[in-house]
């Protein structure tokens, strides 16, 4: 047995998190909705419609209706930014992240809307040109050149959203610039209640655009900052050992203060800062790759950039502080007593800790495991040891991938389908709940083979290896 394997068990938890409620991912999204329909409501009310007779009048409402829409979906947006654990464990970070992107750039599109139609509909109004009309809204009316910082802070939000200049950025840089969807909503707030007639037209728009914004702020201060700084100052996290595992990857365990009291499950990650000096102010998300027992936390990261490149060094004893726990690639998502589990890389990590905490019998977990080479299959020693404990059938799949398709298997099996090959590894795989950790490309591949293969869409969990 090698110095990084652990004992095989099933830990205890004193305080899993709360269960998922079916009806938590309903009642989010229909309030969503309603808000939506909320505002177009208060638009109507507004006399928005009679006001669509002629050029001036309809480019002005329109402007007007646009506005308030991308006032709401930026609340919106900053809610699905705010970590609220219900609406996290509901969606998951996959979907989350998805949803947000549609809700900035759908939001950031009807801005820049906004912006135009009321120009248009003021200059038309005034028989003024576009540029002066421009200048004399940013400079005399109460709010606009707060309004047009805002703006400009969230261009570069969107413009550092887009994949092509994503893939640019290390992640650290993008973490940080993406906190500016923050000031940018902050910002826009005093030009919307100074100048928005929409938002002060009655009482019940008044009310409803202070608590959105109140709920909207309440949310980031109590999710994003309050919860994690009452929990690191309770838990005093520092590091315990820092072990090598192995083609650039290396765990890192940490000991605190009651982790027993820490509502977090196997498949979980954390975003972590590390005390130990310039850049210790940006986070990054790591996942746990053991079960949490109550004593210790261990999370693995390979040398992927400069967070999970600084881990290798960090000396015991360093203060760690956290955020989370985040994502909903747990057993509690389960519906079936059999499942299969589909990690590639280091995405292997929450799979190996949901292979230690899951209930399950011998032979009703499957694990089909892919990397490269056979140096980067991660805890070998201990998913050998899983699989002796507790039955656990463990498919290592090393390999050059295919060249001419997206495929999740080694090129050796590139001359058969891959939904074919998943049903000769793994029999009655329709019938597995089945759980994807991987990058983004090889998930998708993972997901298409299991529904091709039988498996609903609904048995199928995963949480991509990327941002």
């Amino acid at each position: 047995m090698s110095a990084t394997t652990l004992p095989i068990r099933r830990p205890p938890l004193s305080r899993p998190p709360a269960p998922v409620r079916r009806w938590w991912r309903d009642a989010a999204g229909l309030a969503t909705w309603l808000s939506l329909l909320f505002v177009v409501a208060l638009w109507v009310s507004g006399r928005g419609l009679q006001q669509l007779s002629g050029v001036a009048g309809l480019l002005t409402s329109t402007g007007r209706l646009t506005g308030l829409v991308a006032a709401d979906l930026l609340l919106i947006q900053l809610l699905l930014m705010a970590r609220i654990p219900w609406v996290e464990r509901s969606y998951g970070q996959d979907e989350l992240a998805r949803r947000h992107r549609l809700v900035g750039f759908t939001s950031f599109t009807l801005t820049l809307a906004h912006i135009g139609l009321i120009s248009l509909g003021y200059a038309a109004t005034d028989r003024s040109g576009l540029v002066a009309e421009v200048w004399d809204l940013v400079t005399t009316y109460p709010g606009m050149l707060l309004a047009t910082a805002g703006t400009a802070a969230l261009v570069l939000v969107a413009v550092t959203s887009v994949k092509a200049a994503r893939r640019r950025l290390r992640y650290e840089s993008w973490h940080l610039l993406h906190l500016y969807a923050y000031l940018g909503a902050g910002l826009a707030l005093p030009h919307q209640l100074w100048t928005g007639a929409d938002f002060t037209a009655s009482p019940v728009a008044t009310v409803f655009w202070w608590g959105a914004y109140a709920v909207a702020a309440g949310a980031v201060l109590v999710f994003r900052i309050g919860l994690p700084l009452w929990r690191n100052g309770y838990h005093r996290l520092v590091v315990d050992r820092v072990v090598p595992e192995g083609d650039g990857a290396v765990s890192v365990w940490l000991r605190g203060r009651a982790l027993d009291r820490l509502p977090v499950a196997a498949g979980q990650f954390f975003v972590w800062r590390f005390l130990t000096g310039p850049g210790w102010t940006r986070g990054n998300p790591f996942s746990l790759s053991a079960a949490p027992d109550g004593r210790r936390l261990r999370i693995t990261a390979k040398d992927l950039g400069d967070g999970s490149a600084r881990l290798a060094n960090l000396p015991v004893g360093t203060r760690a502080l956290f955020e989370g726990p985040y994502g909903r690639l747990t057993s509690s998502v389960r519906s079936g007593p059999r499942v299969t589990m589909f990690a590639s890389g280091i995405g292997i990590t929450p799979l190996r800790a949901l292979l230690e905490e899951m209930p399950y019998r011998p032979g009703d977990a499957v694990l089909l495991y892919r990397a490269s080479t056979q140096a980067q299959l991660l805890f070998r020693h201990e998913l050998d040891a899983l699989a002796a404990r507790r039955g656990v059938r463990v498919c290592y799949l090393p390999g050059r991938r295919a060249r001419d398709r997206d495929s999740w298997l080694p090129d050796r099996y590139a001359a058969v389908p891959d939904d074919v090959v998943l049903r000769h590894l793994v029999p009655g795989i329709a019938e597995h709940d089945v759980f994807v950790c991987g990058p983004g490309r090889w998930t998708e591949a993972v997901i298409g083979s299991a529904r091709r293969a039988g498996v609903p869409a609904g048995r199928i969990h995963f949480e991509r290896f990327g941002w």
